[in-house]
């Protein structure tokens, strides 16, 4: 006779107690590598499943890093940017190192601090193909690169673009000290050369980059 599979049952939560934490699902996780030499991975929770003999597994959705992609990390992503990716495993639940927040870039940007377990995600990614979603992203400045939310830049007050200190010759310290920046084609003859501004906030999505 046929041996009958052991029962399993979905949870809507387990409470890791060596963490000391709950994960429910939806909630996106630090997850323990293979090598302790390596970041924790990231994951969001899409089922929680016990077994018979108790033992609890989850169903996740792999987050990569950039540098976990076929194209490997860009100038332009960010130390906290991650891809949300079509893999999905089952991982034992003990695995789990603790909780993390994925937020959207927009949220990201928002945020007054960023915290160790703060992380934004602007793309997805297709671990097959290699190709990311959406395929195209706005690009400012000279160099025409996406925005790099660690990098410091300066905003044209004549075409609102924005510009990497170094793209303009200019050092960070210089430009953390502007009050007012016209870029080279917005500036007039007495206007070439920067007079004290930097502004932060806003970006203009005039240009994009077809990944």
């Amino acid at each position: 006779m046929a041996k009958a599979r052991a029962s399993r049952r979905d949870l809507d939560s387990y409470t890791i107690k060596a963490i000391n934490a709950t994960i429910n699902i939806g909630d996106c996780v630090l997850m323990r590598p293979a090598e302790s030499s390596k970041p924790s991975y990231v994951a969001s929770v899409e089922k929680i499943e016990e077994g018979a003999r108790g033992n609890v597994t989850v169903h996740v959705r792999w987050y990569y890093r950039p540098e976990e992609t076929t194209g490997g990390r860009r100038k332009f992503h960010g130390s906290k940017e991650l891809f949300l990716s079509d893999h999905y495993d089952i991982q034992s639940a003990d695995t789990i190192e603790g909780k993390c927040i994925v937020h959207s870039f927009k949220s990201y940007m928002k945020l007054d601090a960023v915290g160790t377990d703060d992380f934004f995600c602007r793309f997805e990614y297709s671990s097959s193909t290699g190709a990311f979603t959406p395929d195209r992203v706005a690009v400012y400045c000279n160099c025409e690169m996406p925005y790099n939310p660690d990098d410091l830049m300066v905003q044209c007050e004549g075409c609102s673009d924005w510009f990497h200190p170094a793209c303009i010759d200019m050092t960070v310290e210089a430009a953390k000290q502007l009050d007012h920046f016209f870029c080279h084609s917005c500036s007039s003859e007495d206007q070439k050369k920067l007079q004290n501004s930097h502004d932060t906030s806003g970006h203009s999505d005039t240009k994009v980059l077809n990944s």
